[in-house]
């Protein structure tokens, strides 16, 4: 039950990416959106045409289940954020306990430079995360059924996954 719904979680989550990526496109880079994946669809947050909404979650959609994998990935998740600050947190944590072991008293241009590491090596990982954990391309068995404009800076995206009969 459980993974189902994590699964779904993740199928959401690429959907909202790629919609994302295809209104930014469509309505140019100043315009501000945060989406949240959710069982049964997402939220959208932004000043965003319900028309030109539908036109690219539909867009989105297809290209998924395509095998446009790629769509699901951007460097504008929450997960590049996370992974960035998990890393630049932990190393640098790691050099100040190692300075504190030897008794060197000058650390501060090592944690500058830990921190820059981890950020750095987060790039990389936080699309990792993403493509293998956090997002799912595999929309096969996923359909729209709802766009709903709750006010008009926020869109409910609902999705319904139907498994083909076995």
């Amino acid at each position: 039950m459980l993974g189902n719904y994590i699964g779904t979680v993740r199928r959401n989550h690429a959907l909202e990416h790629a919609t994302v990526t295809l209104l930014l496109s469509k309505l140019g880079p100043d315009i501000r959106l945060v989406g949240r994946a959710t069982g049964d669809g997402f939220l959208l947050f932004g000043d965003v045409p319900t028309a030109a909404l539908r036109e690219c979650v539909t867009d989105a959609l297809a290209r998924l289940k395509k095998g446009e994998g790629y769509w699901a990935v951007t460097p504008l998740c929450g997960t590049n954020l996370v992974s960035a600050g998990v890393l630049a947190s932990l190393s640098t944590m790691a050099v100040i306990r190692g300075a504190e072991r030897s008794g060197k008293k000058d650390r501060l241009p090592n944690v500058l430079l830990a921190g820059v590491i981890g950020v750095t090596v987060a790039q990389p990982l936080g699309r990792l995360l993403q493509k293998h954990i956090t997002t799912s391309a595999d929309l096969g068995d996923t359909e729209i059924i709802d766009i709903e404009a709750r006010s008009a800076s926020v869109h409910k995206v609902r999705t319904l996954r139907r498994p083909a009969a076995a």
